[in-house]
């Protein structure tokens, strides 16, 4: 495994997850996943910097651009909804790449506020390939073989 942090730069290549969720107001569940992940070939592109400064307009402008970047070139995307907060950011990004071909993987804590929500768009967008971990651990196992298949 191997982990590109924001705004750190890499050519991606093989197969990439883009770790999807939760980052204002939510505990650090990216590296609980990292650690999760750590066994297998993936790249992990983390979005979580080490020094944020939400009071920044340029950080949140170069935050943002570098999460569009890495969301269009990854193989795969998964995405994390903790209990503590709704996500508008991610609920956005989930919805740009529902209906798309790419591996998608969705998990939420089970007191996430819009479960229901998440389990009815999943549900009419991708009926066959997709349903929602309640752990992360749960969530990384579905990750996991999925990477271990050729």
């Amino acid at each position: 495994m191997k982990e590109l942090k924001c705004p750190g730069e890499m050519d991606l290549s093989g197969n990439s997850l883009f770790l999807g969720g939760g980052i204002s107001s939510c505990p650090q569940w990216q590296w609980a996943m990292v650690d999760l992940l750590g066994e297998t070939d993936l790249v992990l592109v983390n979005p979580r910097r080490d020094d944020f400064d939400a009071t920044d307009p340029t950080m949140t402008r170069k935050q943002i651009e570098w999460e569009h970047k890495y969301l269009a070139r990854v193989t795969a995307r998964m995405f994390w909804f903790p209990s503590e907060t709704l996500c508008p950011i991610t609920l956005f990004e989930l919805g740009k790449f529902i209906g798309g071909p790419d591996p998608l993987f969705v998990g939420c804590h089970p007191d996430y506020q819009r479960k229901a929500d998440l389990q009815i768009q999943l549900e009419l967008a991708r009926p066959q390939d997709c349903e929602i971990s309640y752990s992360l651990i749960e969530l990384a196992g579905r990750i996991a073989r999925w990477s271990e298949k050729p």
